[in-house]
């Protein structure tokens, strides 16, 4: 007889800004299959989604990897859904209208490496500044580059499990970087992110560390780039219309509907979309080709290639629900009518 760790991980009630949660269930000759992942419940008071007197909520299970920490274990995302089945209202993934998962998306997650004992960014010194950023971005050699070994691991975790995990880059300030992630449909690519973050956030335990997903962790009057959630997006029109008045008419859409996605692109993003640092003003909305300072990139590949790529969103906060972002774009895009 076996016994497996199975690891259900969800998302709380906290507002704007959800936290992930976590609590192992032991399963006897467990397959590893989804189907065989039961439903499990957890004290929804405790977490600002039930309260006292009606305190359970229920967790779906909606995705499972293996867990590369663990001998015998599975990494279970889940979905929050009412005593009753009901999705839960602080359910995101709920919300997305991507059945068929014609959307593909490709989130570049930025984030902080923190010191628990300083507070501060690795690399920072207690009371004073490091260098200015420009020399940390992809940077080599321990005088610029800060965390790699947390880094390093993270990304052979990630492959490990099984995620379509794409790259890793040191960033523009010190001890920030971030990874990639590409997935065919809105869902299954908010389900990576979130166990990538998952497993990031983990590993800190053993270093002393946390991660810091707030995008402007230095403050809005500090000259450092903050940190974002860029969404890469396409959907079968946007892969093949070989017309730039599609692309344009899809922008379009977007514009009605800024504070729409300002809403659910992360908490404190005002005090990084300042039109300064590769961003858009938190209150313009523009795109262009080739454009980091827009609200939205058109890639110049898909340019080259008559048309036919994708978009990138650059407006996502690092701390934003890839749910919630890949849900409003979902409904914005096929609002467009094309």
């Amino acid at each position: 007889m076996s016994k497996s760790k199975l690891e259900y991980i969800w998302l709380d009630g906290y507002k704007p800004t959800q936290n992930m949660r976590s609590k192992t269930k032991i399963e006897e000759n467990f397959s590893g299959k989804l189907e065989d992942c039961p439903i499990w419940s957890f004290d929804g008071s405790s977490t600002r989604q039930a309260t006292g007197d009606s305190s359970d909520c229920l967790l779906k299970p909606v995705a499972i990897y293996p867990d590369p920490a663990r001998k015998d274990g599975y990494l279970v995302m889940t979905e929050v859904l009412n005593a009753d089945g009901t999705p839960h209202e602080s359910n995101g993934r709920a919300t997305i209208d991507d059945d068929d998962n014609d959307f593909w998306f490709g989130f570049e997650q930025e984030y902080f490496i923190m010191d628990r004992k300083t507070q501060l960014p690795l690399g920072f010194p207690v009371g004073g500044y490091p260098a200015p950023q420009g020399l940390y971005y992809c940077s080599v050699g321990g005088r610029n580059t800060h965390g790699r070994e947390l880094v390093e691991r993270h990304a052979d975790f990630c492959i490990a499990a099984g995620l379509n995990f794409e790259g890793i880059n040191q960033e523009v300030a010190s001890g920030q970087w971030e990874f990639q992630l590409f997935a065919k449909g809105a869902k299954k690519a908010g389900d990576e992110i979130w166990v990538a973050r998952y497993m990031l956030d983990r590993l800190t335990e053993d270093y002393g560390y946390y991660i810091d997903y707030h995008p402007k962790p230095l403050g809005k009057e500090m000259d450092w780039n903050g940190s974002g959630m860029h969404a890469n997006f396409s959907n079968t029109t946007l892969r093949t219309a070989g017309s730039q008045e599609i692309y344009e008419k899809i922008c379009e859409a977007f514009r009605p509907v800024v504070k729409e996605h300002i809403a659910v692109y992360g908490e404190f993003n005002d005090q990084r979309l300042t039109g300064e640092h590769e961003t858009q003003s938190i209150d313009e909305f523009s795109y262009g080709v080739s454009d980091r300072g827009a609200s939205i990139r058109i890639p110049i590949i898909t340019v080259e290639k008559g048309w036919k790529g994708w978009l990138e969103d650059r407006r996502p906060a690092s701390n934003a629900d890839p749910y919630k972002v890949a849900g409003r774009i979902v409904k914005t895009v096929k609002s467009a009518g094309v």
